[in-house]
Formats: C-alpha cells, structure tokens, sequence
C-alpha cells in the first residue's frame, strides 16, 4: 500500500497533539503510559490465577495452569491477529484523510475476529479434554485443568474482543479507555480469585470463574468508548474485497506469531518436561510462562506505543523523527530487559513462593532453572519491538521472519534437540533463540 500520511492532530488523554509535529518523546511517553497498561490485559488474568491457584493447591495447581496457558495464546493471539492488522490499515486509511476506507478495515476486523471466536469456541466446548491432553496434562493434572476451563468455555469471544478493541483504541486517540478498561477487570480479577478461590473455597475453578468475569468487566469498560462523541470507529456496509482480509491477516500476523508461538513453544516445554522432568520441574516452568508473559507485554507495550508514531511519520516521510521515536523506543526495551534478567537472576525463589506453596524439591530445582531460562529476556523485548518496527514500516516480511524465528523454528528446533544431549539443557532453549533472532535483526537493520 501506497503510503501519503497527512499531518492530522490527534486527540489524546484530554489534549489535542499532532503527531507529525508535536514533542516526540513527550507523546512516545503518554502512549507507552496507555499502551503498557493495555497490554498487560492477558498478563494480569494469569499472574493472580496462578498466584492464588499455587496458594490453594500448590505446586499441582500451578504445573496445572501451565498446561492451561497456551488456550490463553490462542484466544490472545487471534484477537491480536486481526486487532493489530486492522489498526495499522485503519490508522493508514486515517492518515491519508480516507474515513470510509479506515471504517471499511474495522467493520472487516469485527468480522474476521466473530469467524475466528466461532471456531476457537467450538474447539474448546467440545474437545477440551482432547485438547489439554495434547497439552501436556497426565491423569493427575487433567482434573485440574478441566476444572479451570469450565467457566471459561461460556466466555471465549469476550477475551478476543477484548484484543481486538484495544487495539483499535489505541489508534482512535483512546489509549486511556483500554488503560481503565484493564485496571477495572484487574481490580475485579484480583478480588474476585480470593472471593471465589479461598472464600467460597472453589479452588482452581474458582480463579476460572473470576478469570471471565473480570473479563468481562473489561470489555464492557472497553465499550463506552463507541458512546462517546470522539469515537470515529463504526461499523459500515464494506465493500467485498477477500484480499482486504488477507491484507489485515499479513499486517498482524507477525505479531500473531508471537503470542500464538509462545502458545506452542509452552506446549513443547510441557510434553519434553513430562517426558524427561517431571512435574515438579513444570510447576516451575509455570512460574516461567507467567513471567514470561510479563516481560513479553512490556516488549508489546514498547511495540504498540512506537507503531502509531513511526507509522505516520514514516508514511510522511518525516525520517529524523522516526528515528526519534526508535531511539526511545529500544532505550525503553533495553530497560525492560535489564530490569527482568536482573530479577530472575536475584531473587528466583521470591518468584516462586509469590505463585505457589513449594515443595522442597521444587525449591531446590527452582534457581538453577529460572536463572537458566531468565537469560532470554535479555534480548526478548528488543526482538519483539524490532517486530513491532517493521510492522510500522510496512516491511511485513522482515516482521514475520523475525517471529517465526522465535516461536517456530529455532525455538522448537531447540526445545526438541537440547534434551537429546541432557534433560537440563532445555532451559537453555529460548536464550538461544533470542540470540538468533537478535543477530538476524543486526544483520537486516536498515
């Protein structure tokens, strides 16, 4: 696409900014403040779930939620697919003063993510014993997980419009709409997993339950945003283009990618782990996932907070300011990466005793592996802002082979060979994997 964007002031937290002109870093700021607290819509559901379940059950209900998580990369990583897709070509359409093109990618996203809701749903209702069995869940496990799901069965569609909306918020000047939105479920979230977990002593359903209402909260907050009058988001008669889909599936995938990966990149580590570990070693891969998801949302927040600023620059042709933003945006990612290694490597048990009553075993097989594993984020928030980068430039290619790098090929390549030569070596899987994304993305910088 043809890219002619039009200086335009945006709107923004009660302030008018024009972002072809306006202060770079103050605006990159506002939108990581806004973006951050959006993109941590996913992460807050499954740190408390995991958090209160490990509490209740111990470390069978945090292996349990392990084997749970990468339903929650699906659902995330299809609303991501067509919420990313969509506001990129919607933000396009705006820039180049095209309103009814800018609503026909919308109406289009909104289609495409109710097609792909309905099929997730139907897996779920109706194969999910097959599906957390394929996951990783052994006989013992199994209750657990089916108990968690349950609840989650009737909500599917809500947690990837929650994607969705986002995403286009963020690119309809209502960043601050998705940060309250969060905050609102969170809040509940929180609360609500006591309530029903210790409370009502529900256990692992219970988080299930409190997981869809705060949800549910969150998309309803979302939703005020189309009665309010700054809202130019709106469903129209499209004009019947297949290859406008294909246009939103190539613009998000990449991004689909990442969350979709580390979903089969967790089912990976479950089965090798079962296989060669053992169940306490995949209660502390729980505490992994949960706080690799983190780091992975500051890496989104990086990723979403530059796109709407490179994106219209760089369709400008404003090239020194696009220049500005990526400089604060890889500081940012450098600060992210830094902050978290340091954690893990300081600090592994405090990581465990916050999500699970351990055992002696696991606490003295914890440190070794977190500091193992907790290498990779090192590079993985750099990795997924360059992803976000290329996205922005509309260089589609270079943003896809970044993640299939990283939630495809060398991560399962690694995760499938490294046990071979001894069972511990698998925690050195995804430090690896960012090592070669990241040279991959020296060796293409432009």
């Amino acid at each position: 696409m043809q890219l002619s964007i039009l200086s335009s002031p945006v709107f923004f937290m009660g302030g008018c900014m024009d972002i072809l002109k306006g202060n770079v870093k103050t605006m990159y700021l506002k939108f990581l403040a806004a973006s951050f607290g959006s993109a941590m819509i996913s992460a807050i559901y499954g740190v408390v779930d995991m958090a209160m379940v490990g509490q209740y059950q111990g470390p069978l209900g945090t292996a349990a939620l392990a084997v749970v998580a990468p339903i929650w990369n699906i659902i995330y990583s299809l609303g991501i697919l067509t919420g990313v897709g969509g506001s990129v070509l919607l933000s396009v359409s705006k820039g180049e003063n095209n309103e009814k093109k800018a609503n026909d990618y919308f109406t289009k996203a909104v289609i495409f993510t109710v097609i792909l809701a309905a099929i997730v749903w139907i897996g779920i209702v109706f194969f999910d014993k097959e599906i957390l069995t394929f996951f990783g869940a052994d006989k013992e496990l199994l209750p657990y997980t089916r108990a968690y799901v349950k609840p989650v069965k009737f909500a599917v569609p809500v947690f990837m419009f929650c994607k969705l909306i986002t995403s286009f918020l963020l690119n309809d000047n209502a960043p601050g709409r998705a940060t309250k939105a969060t905050l609102a479920g969170g809040i509940f979230n929180v609360v609500g997993d006591y309530f029903f977990v210790f409370v009502l002593d529900m256990g692992i359903m219970g988080a299930g339950i409190a997981t869809v209402m705060g949800a549910c909260i969150t998309l309803l907050v979302l939703m005020i945003h189309f009665v309010k009058p700054q809202n130019t988001l709106k469903l129209t008669k499209i004009e019947n283009k297949g290859w406008d889909y294909l246009q939103i599936a190539k613009i998000g995938f990449p991004t689909f990618i990442v969350d979709c990966a580390m979903g089969f990149i967790t089912i990976l580590f479950n089965r090798q782990i079962g296989k060669y570990l053992g169940n306490d070693a995949l209660a502390v891969y729980g505490v992994i996932v949960n706080i690799s998801t983190i780091v992975q949302c500051c890496g989104y927040s990086v990723g979403q907070a530059s796109q709407p600023l490179i994106s219209r620059n760089y369709g400008a042709g404003l090239n020194d300011r696009v220049k500005a933003v990526v400089k604060y945006a890889f500081l940012t990612a450098v600060f992210f990466a830094l902050a978290w290694t340091l954690a893990f490597m300081l600090a592994p048990l405090g990581f465990v005793k916050v999500f699970m009553k351990p055992t002696a075993t696991v606490l003295a097989i914890a440190p070794a592996i977190m500091r193992t594993y907790g290498l990779s984020f090192l590079l993985l928030p750099v990795n997924i802002f360059a992803m976000y980068y290329y996205q922005s430039v509309m260089e589609a290619k270079k943003s896809i082979v970044i993640s299939l790098i990283r939630g495809v090929f060398v991560s399962a390549l690694m995760i499938e060979v490294l046990p071979l030569l001894s069972p511990g070596a698998i925690w050195f899987a995804m430090p690896v994997t960012e090592l070669v994304c990241a040279g991959y993305c020296v060796v293409v910088r432009k």
